[in-house]
């Protein structure tokens, strides 16, 4: 399991802006250590957010993010104090999970 995600959710009307900083390696699988041995892929394959349990986010993602990536998006149909939940799963089956209220 990784670090915690930092998420801000903010309601604009009817819409709600999403950011999220997510904590991982992101190793490509390409890069190689001191020794010279390849450091073994282990990247973010998908990633959800719903809000109160409905899904607004679907993402498949792969080793070209970064690491410690940075999400922005935004959303109709949420509100001030709903509950917003992000989760994500890498290759090597870890997952996170992280909550926020929209503000």
């Amino acid at each position: 399991m990784g670090n915690p995600m930092r998420i801000r959710a903010n309601a604009n009307g009817d819409v709600v802006e999403v950011k999220a900083l997510i904590r991982h390696d992101m190793e490509t699988g390409q890069r190689k250590d001191a020794s010279g041995k390849t450091i073994p892929p282990h990247f973010i394959q998908t990633l959800t957010a719903k809000c109160n349990d409905k899904l607004v986010l679907d993402a498949q993602m792969g080793t070209s993010i970064s690491k410690d990536p940075f999400l922005s998006f935004k959303f109709k149909g949420g509100a001030k104090g709903d509950k917003l939940t992000i989760t994500w799963t890498d290759n090597k089956g870890d997952t996170r999970t992280d909550e926020a209220v929209i503000a």
